[in-house]
């Protein structure tokens, strides 16, 4: 996926996301869209990593271009990767979005980190 292809997929994602109060953050390489602290989604050129969940992790690997999302050798469970023929429809991507809200919707809300600076930098 192109440089061009992951934008129109992270515009894609927010437009999809009904809530105002959706945080959007740089991780794992990806842009991920986290609710009340808790990471919803990741896009990336790889496609998305949706966080579904163990209870729905069976239902989600019987989707076409799912797989069990890998940090390394680790298997992360309850985390989905989507190869990008598996979200190229609104109606995939969206089917996507809303597994993965019903289970992150569920969890408490994170506190927020304290934000701190990196050694060697003063803050303005």
């Amino acid at each position: 996926m192109s440089d061009l292809m992951e934008t129109v997929l992270i515009e894609r994602t927010r437009a999809l996301i009904p809530d105002d109060n959706v945080e959007q953050k740089r991780m794992f390489g990806s842009t991920c869209f986290m609710i009340d602290g808790n990471m919803l989604v990741c896009a990336s050129r790889r496609g998305l990593m949706a966080r579904v969940g163990t209870d729905q992790q069976a239902e989600a690997l019987a989707r076409p271009f799912a797989s069990v999302c890998r940090m390394g050798d680790r298997p992360m469970p309850g985390f989905i990767r989507v190869e990008p023929e598996g979200i190229e429809s609104d109606d995939d991507l969206k089917s996507w979005i809303e597994m993965a809200r019903s289970y992150v919707s569920a969890l408490p809300p994170k506190p927020a980190k304290p934000k701190t600076s990196k050694p060697g930098r003063t803050a303005k």
